[in-house]
């Protein structure tokens, strides 16, 4: 059910569903793989001790 929430009102995980549904994949899988993605970011926030920030990505690419 997270997923699914995130799915609907998380911005990051809204563009990565969206992106996946745009490439052919079925809900349930989509599901699974926003499941996946915010495991990772659960683990990346635990592991480095910082708030999440959803505009990680984008600082990347500009430093």
């Amino acid at each position: 059910m997270p997923a699914l929430v995130a799915w609907r009102h998380n911005p990051v995980i809204r563009a990565f569903c969206e992106r996946l549904k745009a490439n052919g994949k079925n809900g349930k899988a989509v599901a699974c793989a926003a499941m996946r993605k915010l495991v990772h970011i659960d683990f990346a926030i635990l592991k480095n001790n910082k708030p999440f920030d959803p505009l990680y990505e984008t600082n990347l690419s500009l430093a």
